[in-house]
């Protein structure tokens, strides 16, 4: 568990003009997400959010930025390039898009975040984190989590070329598919909740927002702590699915966008 005196954090102050503030993750976007990818263009282009804050998973998998003038790749770029220039984007990476780096996000004018961020707005304080990092249930991910995110082994991943990381990536997530059809999803699924305690403790917060468990919801972690899950996002889908959280100085309030 991180302990509340190593727990490492930046800070999002917001300014007076952003009224309306909103947060979405896990769109799992890629080519075969074509309507995923057109909702979420849509709503970008139609919000009337100042910032919009991309909690992470947004693709299903990126495996370095030099992919990003592939088509699909390409497609996104433009799509969030274009969206940057009539509002604030932000992004903080997930467990499938923890590869996307800083050429990625100057292409399309996106603004990086550290896991987990404290976002000071409204007189509040609210942790923002994807979420993965405490799920600590699931010791397999948390050992693999951290192998990934070593410098030494992302430097060697990304040395390899682009098929071979494409070929790699797509191993790794039917690994990860398979892990996870032969354990109880209430043990590996869900964030630990004396983590989330100590994290709002460390933080000075009182309540978490973060995607990863495709669980939307709000839960009440101790008197005047929360935590609110986001929703998955998936217009293939029948129904489709996708909500937004949006802030405001009124409150937290989820908006569903099917």
């Amino acid at each position: 568990m991180n302990s509340p005196k190593t727990l490492e954090f930046d800070e999002l102050t917001a300014p007076p003009e952003w009224r309306r503030i909103e947060f979405l993750s896990d769109l799992h976007l890629s080519p075969q997400t074509p309507a995923t990818l057109a909702a979420f263009e849509r709503h970008l282009q139609e919000t009337s959010a100042e910032a919009v804050l991309l909690l992470g998973d947004i693709f299903e998998v990126w495996v370095g930025d030099d992919g990003r003038f592939d088509a699909f790749e390409a497609q996104c770029l433009a799509v969030l390039k274009a969206a940057s220039t009539r509002l604030r984007l932000f992004f903080m990476a997930g467990n499938r898009d923890f590869l996307l780096g800083p050429e990625m996000l100057a292409d399309c004018g996106v603004q990086g975040l550290s896991d987990p961020t404290v976002l000071c707005a409204f007189g509040q304080r609210w942790l923002l984190t994807h979420g993965d990092a405490l799920c600590l249930a699931d010791h397999a991910y948390q050992a693999f989590r951290a192998q990934v995110r070593a410098p030494e082994w992302q430097a060697q991943f990304l040395a390899q070329p682009l098929t071979v990381r494409r070929a790699l990536a797509q191993q790794m997530r039917d690994g990860s598919k398979a892990q996870q059809a032969m354990q109880q999803e209430d043990l590996w699924a869900d964030l630990h909740t004396d983590a989330c305690l100590d994290w709002l403790k460390a933080t000075d917060c009182s309540a978490i927002i973060h995607g990863h468990t495709h669980r939307p919801g709000e839960h009440v972690l101790a008197p005047g702590l929360k935590r609110h899950v986001l929703s998955d996002w998936d217009f293939e889908a029948e129904p489709p699915r996708g909500d937004v959280m949006r802030l405001r100085a009124s409150g937290l309030r989820r908006i569903a966008l099917v």
